[in-house]
């Protein structure tokens, strides 16, 4: 089974090791149906801290580092 990727931004880089990764997607309302933004913070593992805020990666599903870090930064986009 293929491991799931997502694509987000860095919103905070100030625990060593991790980064918090916001990802967003469109999904339609339920009752209104109307398309509406929804954001999911994600916690990342990032070995060399090379990370900084503001930055667009990719992060990848990985084996558990800890209680909520379960992805792991693969790249940076451009």
């Amino acid at each position: 089974m293929a491991k799931r990727r997502l694509t987000g931004n860095v919103v905070s880089n100030k625990m060593t090791q991790t980064v918090v990764v916001e990802v967003e997607r469109v999904m339609q309302h339920p009752k209104y149906l109307r398309r509406i933004r929804v954001h999911k913070r994600y916690k990342a593992h990032d070995q060399e801290n090379a990370y900084e805020i503001g930055d667009k990666v990719i992060i990848e599903e990985s084996k558990p580092f800890s209680k909520d870090k379960k992805w792991v930064v693969i790249e940076k986009l451009a």
